[in-house]
């Protein structure tokens, strides 16, 4: 893949429309009974709050005053009371009751909200962390781990905080603005006008803040997972960063991916800076123009300018009430705006990941294993890397390979570093699907087989060695949690485990850190096996398997692993020739092709590639082939450049 095409997830992230409109019709139905109960309590929290101003008004004007009779729109008179002390009180009273209705109100919209924003953020981090489990292994091998953490955790929170705020918020100020608008105009309609002649202008640079703002938004969101991906890389690495002594290295790359996340984040707020106060100026302007043009009405007893008619003290308190409460809502304009594009930018991400499709799927009625004898063929199998924008591979890694391993057999790989003798293997638990011939098990197409059932019943014990935070016997028992003490035991024993288990502090139940780092690499390799042995799956699959181990433990090891693979079929890759010596057959692997193939005797008789790697392993040949040496260096540059082009692209630019 090139560095331009960007990765699969960049691609599918652009393709999404609509994001926040797919976020309700996917997730709302089932919660909307939650939003429906929460907008219905926040109108009636807002409406009820606009009581207060209006009824303080009328108080005003006929109580306090006496120049109008005491009158409530929508209210019959025969309702009211009609003494001035009563009016009083009862001016009290409702104004009283209207805040106690605000505050229930705002209660049940509270609940109700909350409710249905963690409702669906919750659905929505479950969906992508199960979507992100049934991706391929090749997007696991483009994709940054941290860029995908700031999906299923930044993005996600940045979802909810708009559900839960930004939604509130926007009811409000819509229903302030209608309320308020209705009150004015029932009141006083000329000043109404002179009090909401602001709007207009409001609406036009919320337009343009929202799309000036919203590629800054994608921009920010994209440096976070950067950001994300460099710190955790770093604290994965602290090890080898520390036995490099390259700590300003790597704080000089945190310090870049940090700078680009400032820049992209000071792009956004450059535009805050505008539209913020440019809210507030428009909405402190409008309500500056009410007071003056009420004020002038007021003292001088007519309207001023092309203004006509009466203004009451009264009308003109409860205007200015209801202007400064329609000051304070549009002037949060812009939290609901920046909450909004942040959300949208993060929902793009968020269903971006969901819409990768997985290569490797099922078929539609797929086949159960029972009873696996463990015969595997691989019919002239073909693999490449596919690539992201078309799905076809860019090169083949592995050409025309064939062979078969009967029940019982066991088949080891050998041949130089980059040969494809892991990738050959992973075809046959479909962390891969080859891109032409047939990878088969007891004679069925493992296309053909259920996942599940095919994964169940081949054991795979990798070179890189993955433990979880958790007790020694979680470990073992990973993959058959319901096997019981003596069956963690028994397969721990096998992997000669466990006598350094028992000196463990709290033996099978000593925690052992995220990635068991409280273990040494012989350590960790061997509970690996050990959870493999528990599995006493029919096909075994040993990526140097004893890599990690000393030559001691590596005998004690093997001694187990030849128990082990008695009886099942057995796949093993290995550096160590001597570990594989005793195999029914090796297959020498070269640039993804097999070029030897035989038992260990007949294979040095040939005196061919395994001849000389034997040969240099056993001491016999001082160095290998000057045209070996000089493809392995070739191999070696191939890696390197790519390795650099991937760090150019994630890079961020000087400027």
């Amino acid at each position: 893949m090139s560095a331009e095409d960007g990765s699969a997830f960049d691609i599918y992230r652009q393709r999404v429309e609509r994001p926040l409109f797919r976020l309700f019709t996917e997730y709302g139905p089932g919660r909307l009974k939650w939003l429906t109960v929460g907008m219905v309590a926040n109108v009636f929290a807002r409406g009820a709050s606009l009581l207060p101003p209006l009824v303080l008004g009328v108080a005003i004007d006929s109580v306090l005053s006496g120049d109008s009779p005491y009158s409530l729109p929508l209210v019959p008179s025969g309702w009211l009371p009609t003494t001035d002390l009563e009016q009083f009180w009862f001016s009290v009273w409702l104004i009283v009751g209207s805040f106690i209705v605000t505050a229930v109100f705002t209660w049940v919209y509270g609940v109700a909200a909350n409710n249905f924003a963690h409702r669906v953020m919750h659905a929505v981090r479950t969906d992508s962390f199960e979507t992100m489990q049934r991706l391929d292994m090749t997007f696991f091998d483009d994709k940054q781990t941290g860029e995908v953490l700031s999906v299923l955790n930044n993005d996600a929170n940045n979802l909810e905080n708009f559900l839960d705020n930004a939604l509130q918020n926007s009811v409000r100020l819509g229903v302030m603005i209608v309320g308020i608008a209705i009150i004015l105009f029932s009141l006083n309609w000329q000043l109404a006008m002179v009090t909401l002649v602001a709007v207009p202008a409001l609406f036009g640079l919320t337009v343009w803040f929202m799309r000036a703002v919203e590629p800054r938004y994608v921009a920010r969101r994209a440096s976070v997972g950067n950001l994300n991906t460099r710190l955790e890389n770093a604290l994965s690495g602290v090890e080898l960063v520390k036995t490099s002594g390259t700590e300003s290295y790597e704080t000089g790359r945190v310090e870049d991916a940090s700078w680009r996340y400032f820049r992209d984040t000071m792009a956004v707020l450059r535009l805050n800076y505008v539209y913020r106060p440019g809210m507030e100026l428009l909405a402190g302007i409008s309500f500056a123009i009410t007071f003056i043009i009420g004020g002038l009405w007021i003292f001088r007893g007519q309207g001023p300018l092309f203004l006509t008619g009466t203004l009451s003290s009264g009308e003109f308190v409860t205007f200015l009430f209801m202007t400064q409460r329609f000051v304070t809502p549009l002037a949060q304009v812009s939290n609901i705006v920046d909450q909004y594009e942040n959300a949208k930018a993060s929902c793009e991400r968020v269903f971006g990941l969901m819409d990768i499709p997985s290569q490797i799927t099922e078929a539609e009625d797929p086949v159960e294993l029972e009873d696996v004898e463990g015969h595997v063929e691989y019919d002239h199998v073909d693999f490449g890397y596919a690539g992201v924008a078309d799905g076809e591979p860019e090169e083949l890694v592995i050409e025309e390979v064939r062979f078969e391993a009967e029940p019982g057999e066991t088949v080891a790989f050998v041949g130089p570093t980059g040969a494809g003798k892991s990738t050959l293997l992973k075809l046959l638990i479909r962390l891969y699907d080859p891109v032409d011939g047939e990878v088969r098990l007891d004679g069925h197409d493992i296309r053909e087989l259920s996942l599940e059932s095919l994964r169940n019943h081949i054991g795979y014990v990798s070179q890189t060695t993955f433990l979880f935070d958790g007790t020694v016997a979680e470990n073992i028992r990973y993959g058959r949690f319901g096997a019981d003490r003596e069956e963690v035991i028994d397969a721990a024993k096998s992997a000669e485990a466990h006598e350094f288990i028992t000196a463990l502090p709290d033996g099978y139940d000593t925690r052992i850190g995220e990635r068991g780092v409280k273990l040494s690499g012989g350590q960790q390799q061997r509970l690996s096996i050990a959870r493999t042995m528990l599995q006493d799956p029919e096909v075994l699959v040993l990526d140097e398997a004893t890599s990690a181990v000393d030559t001691e433990t590596e005998m004690l090891i093997q001694r187990s692993l030849d128990t082990l693979s008695a009886d099942r079929t057995t796949f093993v890759i290995a550096h160590r020739l001597s570990t594989v010596r005793e195999a029914d057959e090796i297959l020498v692997l070269e640039d993804g092709q097999i070029v030897e193939r035989g038992d260990h005797e007949s294979l040095l008789e040939e005196d061919g590639l395994y001849a000389k790697l034997w040969g240099v392993q056993a001491g016999e040949i001082d160095d290998l082939p000057e045209a070996f040496v000089q493809r392995a260096r070739e191999r070696a540059a191939e890696r390197t450049d790519r390795l650099d082009a991937q760090a150019d692209s994630l890079s961020p630019n000087d400027d």
